[in-house]
């Protein structure tokens, strides 16, 4: 009976450690995106779903923006923000 309760509290450990792994990789497909989106000229921010990925990745690419200005035109912000954020995904796991 003990060895069955330690098998499900394991289970459950890595279900959620999976969990929050896919929090991370989503938010930064979400980023890459927004990246991509940059690209396309003539782009309406305002209609969705583009409005929606503006809202969700610059409430942390704005962070960034604030301390890396753009270098000739091109802004590098997203690249940090994504490194940043893959250590803390990192970090995060580990510790689960």
């Amino acid at each position: 009976m003990y060895i069955y309760s330690i098998f499900f509290i394991y289970k459950d450990k890595i279900m959620i450690k999976n969990a929050v792994y896919n929090l991370f990789y989503f938010y930064e497909l979400l980023i890459i995106i927004r990246i991509f989106m940059t690209w396309i000229p003539n782009i309406n921010w305002e209609a969705q779903p583009t409005k929606t990925v503006r809202i969700i990745t610059d409430a942390y690419l704005d962070i960034f923006r604030r301390f890396i200005p753009p270098i000739g035109g091109l802004d590098f912000s997203p690249i940090i923000a994504l490194i940043i954020l893959q250590v803390i995904q990192t970090v995060i796991v580990s510790v689960l």
